[in-house]
């Protein structure tokens, strides 16, 4: 039976006998029961005592072992003081026992236990997570290991590692800074790219064509982490292993955002394994998981010394090592950090397009999920020939891109949406397809099913474009413009097959899980594509998946989601539904908490102590609305305070209205002025700030802005206003008379930590000074 078969068999058995009705144990299969316990406790991963969540007092949890064919029955058991969920990561089950709550599953509320029963029908190597906002991040995660009923690979023993990202913050507040648009994590960690270092690489330009993007660079992560850990250390010995034993590693990629780079010192490992299925063992040392994948190798323990299994972060911001056997150390090849500078030089030199909106106008329901190609790669004039460094043969596409007739036709309807724009007269041999290898060694070609994988070439398929769409400023993050809180269910028709092709139009990489489900892989092994339940998309590029249900039985509502913690919560995630009746155990459970979970209210705020003025600023938003309070103070006398609401009609135009309060007389309270505000702000192109607004006494103002990282630390930032006041003599007009005001300043920041910066400005209202920013 070919592979493609016996996984439908297992959808179809699933879904089918598992639907409203919960069967049990039917066909009496051999019972194995765990039991888990969800606490919060006091931990140190990265040298500093915080509040974490254990499972059984661990991070990461336990291990649970099955083999295939057993009946799991899992009880978890919540002794937190908040609601909590687990998640069953790669297995096919009943859709009520996935673990999304408020989807799917029930929540666990505080001292409750809950029970989880299915029969397990696969083998392999899988994991276990909360799907309650930002717990996995602090630590509610673990691993599952099934056995196959017959042995397919031959190994002496087998070890377990869970990989992971620490931070000593609470979640919720690593999410409230990046929603606040703050570059600390990236000085932090030293990934940011200021203007000082840009110039002194000759990428001047480069930048020019980010910022004409509204795109500060070539972000790659987003969250600074002090530690990454391998089974919850960032240095560990498993001295257990004799010489020439063959010992299986089931790699499992646990972080809440940090996908990772492998290498191993020692002859090189044999993969034999990717998301628990089964691959042709192929050779291969550095190797990229991404978040939420699993990896099977199988090394040798060397006769003389011990293998360092090594991980680095993605963005190069540190690593953490394993270590097998006894000896001397055979280190781990190491990997250079990538150069963000030379990614964003020849970026600049292909004329990509980037930028696409996180945030479109709200679309009508009915074009949600159209298979329109708004955005997408173009490319206007692709010429053939021998000395082009990629091989453009008909039969076979480029390396992370579909290159068939139907994708190359994609049409933009906004071309400064677009994911890649060649100019014509740019040919490929000119170019040499400069840059088009930036993120090859991401793909998935190396990965190859022992069987055939494809479907039934008669069966009708339904084609659905997915862009992956972000804001870094906002930290807002969608697919085709759409963010979960404002988007349709995808309805799948289990009659046929379903081939989504992600068009990741981001800096960042995306993987995107599917629960309840594998997919194909396409890639160049053809009707051995892989099957696999997450993939991730680099940067720019396209990857394409497909599923098929033919039994006519599939039920309910899955997840399917970016593994970025920070992205699904972001907004990066929709509901796959094969639009069948909801399980009527959900009826008090609505799904739009979980919903809601992504359009949550953030509020931060920063207070300026000056020598010449004092400020305050705090804003409260969610996607679509912002409240904003300001006050400006000069000791001088000059005062100026602002209350307005905005909406965000898109990424870049939000309307407001609000309540000015300012002197009307220079350098003194004696009069006050309230006024009713109502304009629109925009963010152009080059990353300026511009506020055009009018006022009840119908005086105009225009105000610009814009700040700019110079040094590591050190960024400048300017702002001018002009405002046109007419002049009113007795109530009525003067003969074309007005005046003008005119308001700017400039300065400079230093930023001592996330919350502190030394400041110093000059504005033509308060004169010269220097101060303390506070950021809350």
């Amino acid at each position: 039976m070919k592979i493609n078969k016996i996984l439908m068999f297992l959808i179809a058995l699933t879904y089918g006998v598992y639907g409203q009705e919960e069967q049990g144990n039917v066909n009496n299969l051999p019972v194995r029961e765990h039991t888990i316990t969800l606490r919060e406790a006091t931990v140190n991963k990265a040298g500093k005592d915080v509040m974490g969540m254990t499972v059984d007092g661990t991070i990461p949890g336990p291990t649970l072992e099955f083999t295939e064919g057993d009946y799991a029955v899992i009880y978890v058991k919540n002794e937190m003081s908040v609601e909590t969920s687990v998640h069953w990561h790669g297995l096919l089950l009943p859709n009520y026992y996935d673990g999304v709550p408020y989807l799917n599953t029930p929540p666990i509320e505080p001292g409750h236990t809950q029970k989880y029963e299915f029969p397990i029908r696969q083998s392999g190597t899988y994991w276990y997570h909360s799907h309650t906002m930002l717990q996995e991040q602090s630590g509610v995660y673990g691993s599952i290991v099934i056995k196959p009923k017959e042995k397919t690979l031959e190994y002496d023993k087998e070890l377990v590692l869970v990989l992971s990202d620490w931070t000593n913050e609470k979640p919720m507040n690593v999410l409230r800074n990046l929603k606040r648009g703050n570059e600390w994590y990236g000085i932090k960690k030293g990934t940011a790219t200021p203007l000082n270092q840009v110039i002194s690489r000759g990428a001047f330009g480069a930048q020019l064509d980010f910022w004409r993007q509204r795109m500060e660079g070539a972000d790659i992560a987003d969250v600074y982490y002090p530690a990454f850990l391998i089974n919850g250390e960032e240095s560990i010995e498993y001295s257990q292993f004799n010489p020439g034993e063959k010992v299986r590693l089931r790699i499992i990629d646990g972080a809440a955002s940090t996908s990772f780079w492998m290498t191993f010192g020692g002859s090189d490992p044999l993969l034999v394994s990717a998301d628990g299925l089964d691959v042709v063992p192929v050779k291969k040392n550095k190797t990229f998981i991404g978040i939420a994948e699993t990896y099977d190798f199988i090394v040798t323990i060397p006769a003389e010394g011990k293998i360092e299994f090594k991980i680095m972060a993605q963005d190069g911001s540190g690593t953490a090592s394993a270590f097998l056997g006894t000896g001397r150390i055979l280190p781990a090849p190491t990997i250079p950090r990538p150069d963000k500078i030379g990614m964003m030089q020849k970026m600049a030199k292909m004329d990509m397009k980037m930028g696409a909106h996180a945030l479109k106008f709200r679309p009508k329901k009915d074009e949600r999920f159209e298979i329109k190609a708004e955005y997408g790669m173009q490319m206007d004039k692709m010429e053939h020939s021998k000395t082009a460094e990629m091989d453009m043969k008909k039969d076979k596409p480029m390396s992370g891109m579909n290159m068939t007739k139907d994708s190359m036709s994609m049409s933009m309807d906004h071309s400064n949406m677009s994911g890649m724009n060649m100019k014509k007269e740019q040919t490929m041999p000119a170019m040499q397809m400069e840059g088009m290898d930036m993120f090859a060694e991401y793909n998935y070609d190396y990965l190859k099913s022992p069987e055939k994988t494809s479907y039934d070439k008669n069966v009708p398929v339904k084609e659905i474009l997915l862009n992956l769409t972000g804001n870094m400023n906002r930290y807002i993050w969608s697919m085709n413009g759409v963010p979960l809180s404002e988007a349709d269910n995808i309805k799948i028709n289990n009659k046929e097959v379903t081939r989504i092709t992600f068009n990741n139009l981001t800096m960042m990489h995306h993987p995107m899980h599917l629960h309840g489900h594998f997919f194909r892989v396409l890639n160049d092994n053809g009707e051995y594509s892989p099957l696999k339940h997450t993939v991730n998309v680099p940067p720019m590029q396209q990857v394409t998946i497909e599923f098929y249900g033919n039994d006519g039985d599939e039920y309910g509502d899955w997840f399917f989601h970016c593994h970025i913690l920070y992205h699904m919560m972001g907004g990066m995630a929709r509901v796959v539904s094969y639009d069948t009746p909801r399980d009527p155990r959900m009826k008090d459970f609505p799904v739009s908490k979980i919903i809601d979970e992504t359009n949550e209210w953030y509020s931060w705020g920063m207070a300026d102590l000056a020598s010449h003025t004092s400020g305050f600023n705090l804003v409260t938003s969610n996607i679509r609305n912002q409240f904003n309070v300001t006050l400006e103070y000069g000791w001088n006398q000059n005062l100026e305070a602002e209350v307005t609401y905005e909406y965000y009609l898109h990424d870049y135009l939000r309307v407001f209205g609000g309540v000015n309060m300012e002197n009307e007389i220079q350098d003194s309270l004696d009069e006050l002025s309230t006024t009713a505000v109502i304009g629109v702000r925009y963010l152009t192109p080059y990353l300026f700030n511009l506020d055009v607004r009018t006022d009840n006494k119908l005086r105009p103002r225009i105000g610009v802005g814009r700040s700019v990282m110079i040094f590591p630390k050190l960024s400048i930032f300017g702002y001018y206003e002009y405002q046109i006041d007419l002049g009113l003599v007795n109530d009525l007009p003067m003969n074309k008379d007005y005046v003008s005001e005119t308001v700017w300043s400039a300065g400079a920041e230093y930023m001592l930590s996330r919350n502190f910066s030394l400041m110093g400005s000059y504005d033509n209202r308060f004169g010269a000074g220097a101060g303390l920013s506070v950021r809350f």
